[in-house]
């Protein structure tokens, strides 16, 4: 079974990093082939690395900007949509109608030791809908039926986009900080996208979240459920954790994409404690913790890259449940540059969601 569907379709294309956006409606659709769906992407998310992505900032394990993108570039990669064909070979389980998300990762091996150990966005051989493919700032899309994400019926389309990358990797940001109830965690960057996220998954693990952001993000954060709030701005953030805490926190989840928010986030951890870095700046900033801190106070530094797709769908049946909640704001598709503006500014609070398509 197939839903009718046009030939030709409108995508925000950026044809050279640095580029402005353009808005293209002859662009084709895609052929689902063998073991691919063809998706109708409903709304998106539009993250951080999407800016960095179509500024030519965006950087790779070395730290130097990715050079190796597709173009013209269709970014976009926390999408929602619904199934409106089938290619050859996929599984009868799947069913056009149903719902599916966009994620950053679109394609794996499945042999590699990562696939076979569960963290396949490591995947020695992956694709990604931010560098490779095609993504979400588009109206149709096709994708790998063989690592679909498959979504509950239930689920909110117009909540759920930012859960399949901002919220699995807040919710993976957490985990790895192994943190238990009545810990106290930080959250730096609390009033952002990924930031809001984090300190709602933070508080589902029963911890003590301390947010800290700009003044006028006070009483957003502790809306969230934050028990103190901390304004950079105005008090030095280390001090006042210390302050809140007594040895310091147990760890620190650093969700802003700026050096600043790096530098002195291991001086707010007591001995033992976790930094769990998420924010990517641009350039090559490194920390600022001299090693004999780190040694000393046996301190533990992990990374996180999104999350596999089984935390992917634990993050969303926590948004589900309504145990977490997302604070976005819905935009129409063509406001992308605008949005793209707003975010180089920082005036977010939560996520911004473009509504791509009608959900017929």
């Amino acid at each position: 079974m197939t839903v009718s569907t046009p030939t030709t379709q409108t995508v925000a294309l950026v044809h050279e990093l640095g580029g402005t956006v353009e808005f293209r409606e002859n662009y084709p659709i895609p052929t689902p082939g063998q073991n691919e769906v063809l998706a109708k992407v409903l709304y998106t998310g539009v993250c951080q690395s999407d800016l960095h992505t179509k500024n030519g900032t965006a950087a790779g394990p070395d730290g130097n900007p990715i050079t190796k993108i597709k173009l013209p570039h269709v970014g976009g990669h926390e999408g929602v949509g619904r199934i409106v064909a089938l290619g050859p070979g996929c599984s009868s389980d799947l069913q056009v109608g149903g719902l599916v998300g966009i994620r950053f990762s679109s394609r794996i091996c499945r042999r590699c030791e990562f696939c076979l150990a569960g963290t396949e966005q490591y995947c020695v051989k992956s694709t990604n809908h931010l560098h490779h493919e095609d993504g979400s700032f588009q109206e149709y899309i096709a994708l790998d039926a063989d690592y679909l994400t498959v979504l509950p019926g239930d689920v909110d389309p117009v909540v759920i986009g930012p859960v399949l990358c901002a919220g699995v990797t807040a919710y993976k940001a957490v985990l790895n900080t192994n943190i238990r109830a009545g810990n106290w965690l930080v959250v730096v960057g609390a009033g952002g996208g990924l930031g809001h996220l984090a300190v709602q998954y933070a508080k589902a693990q029963g911890a003590l979240v301390i947010g800290v952001d700009a003044a006028d993000k006070r009483d957003f954060v502790l809306g969230l459920g934050a028990t103190d709030f901390i304004d950079f701005t105005s008090t030095d953030p280390v001090q006042r954790v210390h302050e809140i805490t007594g040895l310091g926190a147990h760890a620190v989840v650093v969700t802003a994409g700026s050096a600043r928010a790096f530098a002195h986030a291991c001086d707010m951890l007591r001995v033992g404690g976790t930094l769990s870095c998420v924010g990517i700046p641009p350039g090559r900033p490194a920390l600022e913790t001299p090693i004999c801190t780190i040694v000393i106070k046996g301190l533990k530094i992990t990374g996180n890259l999104v999350g596999s797709l089984k935390e992917c769908m634990e993050a969303v049946d926590l948004v589900r449940r309504g145990v977490v909640k997302p604070e976005i704001k819905v935009r129409s598709f063509r406001e992308l540059s605008k949005v793209y503006e707003e975010m180089e500014k920082g005036d977010i609070a939560g996520r911004i969601v473009l509504r791509i398509a009608e959900d017929d």
